[in-house]
């Protein structure tokens, strides 16, 4: 065997037990195929020839997400209304609940990036994350049915189910930001607004920042809408911390 050829058998040596260690974290065993695509991000796709993405599996995987989070909340929530039940689903799925997943079983050391993501932390960005748990989630659909994605759900959002007092964080993210400040006697939050794109298509990107405790972005239609969504990653991370100090 050459040195190329013993080279290129160690790096798929090594690559083969970077996937193990993520089928073990998720608890289930997945086609290596499948789940190397639903890590690859379209930055490292453009860099390597436009191969595939795993955008076509984040689309089915918010599919099965939002569906397993709504059956769970209906049964287990039989004396809440439509519209409670709607805002807890939404507080669930979102970007930040999902980032929060993703960091929470070290997502972001196996998605392949491109150069310039990686350059800028694109493995800590929430739509990165966010997106390879969705995708993640639909390859589980495929190779292995409805069932075992239904159980990969219920894994990795029980723990946020839980958390009751996330929903009201959701609802209302830019008081429940300011109310989590107080409480830990840092700053008021302060934010910033760039927007881009024509008048009848406008694309926002909010960051706040709450002293030096937390930095957080967030992105939407709208200026309201990317503050929020600032709020809502910056929320989660002061409560994670929060929590950790045990305050």
């Amino acid at each position: 065997m050459t040195q190329t050829e013993r080279t290129g058998s160690a790096f798929a040596a090594d690559a083969e037990r970077t996937l193990d260690e993520l089928q073990q974290t998720l608890q289930v065993e997945l086609d290596p195929e499948l789940l190397l695509l639903a890590l690859t991000h379209r930055s490292f796709a453009y860099e390597n020839g436009g191969i595939p993405t795993n955008e076509r599996l984040e689309f089915l995987g918010d599919s099965i997400l939002g569906q397993a989070v709504t059956v769970k909340l209906f049964r287990d929530h039989p004396d809440l209304d439509e519209g409670e039940l709607a805002k807890r689903r939404a507080s669930l799925v979102s970007s930040a609940a999902l980032a929060e997943v993703g960091r929470a079983i070290g997502l972001g050391r196996f998605i392949r990036l491109g150069r310039g993501e990686t350059l800028t932390g694109g493995a800590d960005k929430p739509s990165i994350l966010a997106d390879t748990v969705e995708a993640i989630i639909g390859a589980v659909y495929l190779d292995r049915g409805g069932d075992e994605a239904t159980a990969l759900v219920l894994r990795l959002v029980g723990p946020l189910m839980a958390d009751v007092t996330r929903f009201g964080a959701a609802m209302d993210p830019k008081t429940s930001l300011q109310e989590i400040a107080a409480r830990l006697s840092a700053p008021a939050p302060v934010y910033t607004v760039t927007e881009s794109g024509p008048d009848h298509n406008k694309h926002f990107v909010a960051t706040v920042s709450v002293g030096d405790l937390a930095v957080a972005s967030g992105d939407g239609s709208s200026k309201k809408q990317a503050e929020m969504a600032a709020a809502l990653e910056a929320w989660t991370e002061l409560s994670a911390a929060h929590r950790r100090a045990g305050r």
